[in-house]
């Protein structure tokens, strides 16, 4: 169980969301109907041994996370899965109602060991690129469902300019990035390579010459930030986008939004695996990014 405050809300219940389904229990001291469902929660989630993860967030404290997921009583809880709320309920329920809850969307116990497993036999083996690559074609091949086998397949291709080979890995998974998140992340990755593919020589300096003579000329910078997501530039392409978003967060349907948060996925390398109980440490610069975010889109 962790305490989440906006400070860290995008780092632990956005973010933390698109491996590992989060369960957000808003509550208050004084609440009487909260005080009996914690400790209910807090069970729950030792029993499900890493198949969720458990925040609070105090809704005196944090009233503007509470307005913004619309919270009108407590206890709530809302179910995040991918960056987003999915489900969610209000009242102290039962421990088996709890349970009931959750099981209509978590994956079962031996799904989620087996997926560990894997995982940890990826990251035991040679860190040389070619050697990666040979295990992730193997994992995928073995299991085609392997959402998480897949992404880093498909993401190594692409770090190493292999976007033919890319494209090739990820087109049977192409239809789903409406529903997984990762998989749109790599399909903006891949469209902004096919709009830089096709620009004109000296673009580039033309879009900075736009940019200098109207810093709300929002299309120069978007297509300045995909030029730098292909080139891997990561910060920069990030920092392009926050220069959007802090003049008009809702550009375009929310388009720079949706690429930045594209970028955070791609450029973040795999946690190490750690003890039970444990977080993973977080990529530092991954972690001021999404601090930022999370400033501009709540603000």
């Amino acid at each position: 169980m962790i305490d989440v405050t906006i400070a860290n809300f995008e780092a632990e219940v956005v973010a933390a969301s698109m491996t590992t389904p989060v369960l957000i229990d808003f509550w208050a001291p004084w609440c009487g109907p909260c005080k009996s469902l914690g400790p209910i929660l807090e069970k729950v989630e030792i029993e499900y041994a890493g198949r969720f993860k458990l925040v609070k967030i105090d809704s005196d404290q944090e009233q503007q996370l509470g307005a913004a997921f619309g919270i009108r009583s407590i206890p709530t809880c809302i179910l995040m899965m991918n960056g987003q709320p999915v489900d969610g309920f209000a009242g102290a329920l039962p421990e088996g109602k709890v349970k009931e809850f959750l099981d209509k969307h978590l994956p079962p116990a031996d799904e989620l060991a087996e997926g560990e497993e894997q995982e940890l036999a990826l990251e035991e083996e040679s860190t040389d690129p070619d050697a990666v690559l040979e295990k992730l074609q193997h994992a995928v091949a073995a299991n085609p469902a392997d959402d998480n086998a897949r992404f880093d397949y498909v993401k190594l291709l692409l770090q190493l300019g292999r976007e033919d080979d890319a494209k090739v890995a990820f087109a049977p998974v192409i239809a789903q990035t409406t529903v997984v998140r990762r998989f749109d992340s790599l399909k903006r990755w891949m469209d902004a390579m096919d709009f830089v593919t096709l620009q004109d020589a000296g673009a580039a300096a033309g879009l900075d010459a736009r940019i200098t003579a109207n810093k709300r000329d929002f299309e120069a910078r978007f297509d300045k930030a995909r030029g730098l997501l292909v080139q891997q530039r990561w910060t920069e392409a990030l920092d392009e986008l926050l220069e959007i978003l802090m003049r008009d967060k809702a550009w375009n349907e929310e388009l720079a939004r949706k690429t930045y948060i594209a970028i955070l996925d791609v450029m973040e390398a795999p946690k190490p695996k750690v003890a039970d109980g444990q977080i993973p440490p977080e990529d530092p610069v991954v972690a001021t990014y999404r601090r930022r975010l999370s400033s501009v889109v709540l603000s």
